[in-house]
């Protein structure tokens, strides 16, 4: 399934609190930096950053101010 698939997924989910839809985001988000390597190459990493932006997107559909605070300060 890809990301952005997942990242809907989840944000639709009715059952889920918010806390938990926030947490599976990020843990999305985390393993996609971990999974960044010295071999990677500079297509995969801005890849990376678009996806990460993707992800704070949906957060702030969730939750505005942690949304707009990952947004603002993402590297």
């Amino acid at each position: 399934m890809e990301l952005q698939d997942r990242v809907l997924k989840i944000v639709g989910y009715k059952t889920w609190t918010d806390k938990k839809k926030v947490d599976a985001l990020l843990e999305i988000d985390a393993d996609a930096y971990t999974n960044l390597g010295t071999d990677s190459t500079k297509t995969e990493r801005e890849q990376t950053r678009r996806d990460s932006r993707f992800i704070y997107r949906a957060i702030k559909s969730i939750d505005e101010e942690l949304g707009r605070k990952l947004l603002v300060n993402q590297c």
